[in-house]
């Protein structure tokens, strides 16, 4: 086929039938999609935040699994909130226990499974008046969280039922 395509490859690059594959960080395998082991040492190792720069940093790793945590943006509200223009850093109980939660999330993921395109979908959704969240899936099987925190002028409105 690649030759009638006019395409060539060097098979020695290549691997074929693998029982599964690391793909930038995550692991792919027969039983679905998780988060990669290495990236889940960096995090259990990771130093408490001193600053709003070491919360984005954070964040931003954690916000690129949030996909494998459920009520994602409602950990992490917390931190969120010593970021924002104007907010002096002042660590409290309450920012240690989102961290450590967030830590225990990223560390202690779920499988995602790959999605059948011959299986219909289910979306649960829950709202607050702080965060939304939902859950797509397919027999039973998680596919994807999503989650996204409210930012204040957004909390004005009132939550209507679906």
């Amino acid at each position: 086929m690649l030759r009638e395509e006019k395409l060539y490859a060097k098979f020695s690059k290549y691997e074929f039938w693998l029982r599964l594959v690391a793909f930038f960080v995550h692991v792919v395998s027969s039983e679905g999609i998780k988060v990669d082991p290495k990236k889940i040492e960096a995090v259990q190792s990771w130093p408490r935040p001193s600053s709003a720069t070491e919360i984005w940093s954070f964040h931003g790793l954690a916000r690129y699994y949030n996909c494998f945590m459920e009520g994602f943006s409602s950990i992490i509200a917390h931190l969120t909130w010593l970021t924002q223009k104007g907010t002096p850093f002042r660590w409290s109980d309450v920012c240690e226990e989102s961290f450590q939660k967030l830590k225990t999330a990223l560390t202690t993921t779920l499988v995602l499974v790959l999605p059948l395109a011959s299986v219909s979908y289910t979306v649960y959704c829950d709202t607050s008046r702080i965060s939304i969240g939902c859950v797509l899936m397919q027999e039973g099987r998680m596919i994807a969280y999503a989650s996204y925190q409210l930012k204040p002028h957004e909390r004005n409105y009132p939550v209507q039922d679906l």
